[in-house]
């Protein structure tokens, strides 16, 4: 089954990762680097919001990388907290917290 281009839709190389610029860097969205950040933003802090990984690190599925962290063994604890957003609703997000030893090459 093939896909149906929408109309005006730009063409982007298949594999191409796609790069956005803030300011004298650019940031690659790749998933890879979503995890780089995430586990070097554990091991610096300990821990981690969901909503800080998406304010903070702009990774919009935390969750996901995670998941993806812990396969080839980062132990990265889960705890519900309830912590107010950025309109100052409350929400209950997951707090990932790594454990020491627990953290795979980056």
């Amino acid at each position: 089954m093939t896909r149906k281009k929408k109309p005006g839709a730009a063409e982007r190389p298949p594999g191409k990762v796609k790069s956005i610029s803030r300011g004298d860097c650019t940031i690659s969205e790749s998933a890879a680097n979503q995890r780089r950040r995430l586990l070097n933003y554990l091991r610096i802090t300990g821990s981690c919001t969901t909503l800080e990984a998406r304010q903070e690190l702009d990774i919009l599925h935390p969750g996901g990388r995670v998941y993806e962290l812990r396969c080839p063994g980062a132990e990265i604890l889960t705890a519900w907290t309830t912590v107010p957003s950025t309109s100052g609703r409350t929400h209950r997000v997951a707090r990932y917290v790594l454990l020491p030893g627990g953290q795979v090459a980056s």
